[in-house]
């Protein structure tokens, strides 16, 4: 299995994406030192490996019977599903390792967060909640980094993650309207195959408008200053932008841009929550 297959495989433009969520904790804890800021950075990179391998290797025979997602690398002969999952399981103790060399209340939880990982792309198959439950998992990064600094669960760490859980879920949402038919006929459970388009976008609108207002109260309860409600507005620039977009005509040629547009959001609240806390 040579690099280029193997990134065909895992995105790793995803992991980057993901990096500031665990960054984020890590700035509303006040955290500081390079020891910290490499564990944790080590902890997401491995947790985001693996859930891609995971879910490469559960989706398999799924990917190969929808014409959208064929031509990946498994469904296509590149990689075989036994070294998905090996990789995945490598990737799940880099993960443990790096979170028992944080503190003990992450090391304990990264056991629940590989059951997150490897159960996620399970959920479609039962249940059209299945967004949610990847907004969950993805929420495990804000508050992975705000645990990694401070070593205790509260309120602000939650608030955090239900802001990542909240964007995340509506985004998946707007995903799923180019499988709607798809999983109709393959028996898959999401929002746009059980209600419809409108109702899914719908959902997906409330999503985004709560992720924005906890986001706002995270603001709040830390104190934020300037730098970082500057960010704010240009997060609820690009959230209606992807809204927007998600309304066309064609969701398929759509998708390309919403996710290029996506891949803005998490930057701009790091570099907002950082300066903010660079001024303090």
């Amino acid at each position: 299995m040579d690099f280029k297959k193997l990134s065909g495989l895992l995105m790793p433009e995803q992991t980057l994406f993901a990096l500031p969520f665990a960054w984020l904790g890590v700035l509303f804890a006040r955290g500081h030192g390079f020891r910290t800021w490499l564990l944790v950075t080590v902890a997401l990179a491995a947790a985001r490996t693996a859930g891609m391998a995971f879910n490469r290797a559960i989706d398999a025979r799924i990917d190969a019977a929808n014409p959208r997602t064929k031509d990946r690398a498994i469904p296509k002969g590149e990689v075989k599903r036994i070294e998905a999952v090996g990789l995945a399981l490598i990737s799940c103790l880099a993960l443990i390792a790096a979170s028992f060399m944080l503190n003990r209340l992450c090391f304990y939880l990264s056991f629940a967060a590989v059951a997150l990982l490897a159960g996620y792309s399970y959920f479609k198959r039962f249940s059209a909640s299945s967004h949610f439950c990847l907004g969950f998992t993805e929420a495990a990064a804000p508050i992975g980094g705000y645990l990694a600094v401070t070593g205790r669960l509260d309120l602000l760490s939650l608030v955090l993650g239900a802001a990542i859980m909240l964007w995340i879920a509506g985004l998946d949402i707007v995903y799923a309207l180019q499988d709607k038919d798809f999983d109709r006929q393959a028996g898959l459970h999401s929002i746009p195959a059980a209600y419809g388009d409108k109702l899914a976008l719908a959902t997906s609108a409330l999503c985004y408008g709560a992720s924005f207002s906890a986001l706002v109260a995270a603001g709040l309860m830390t104190g934020m200053t300037f730098p970082y409600w500057a960010a704010l507005l240009c997060v609820a620039g690009l959230f209606a932008y992807q809204q927007r977009a998600a309304r066309g005509a064609d969701i398929l040629s759509a998708m390309p841009k919403i996710f290029r547009v996506n891949m803005y959001v998490s930057p701009a609240l790091l570099a907002g929550a950082l300066v903010d806390s660079l001024l303090r």
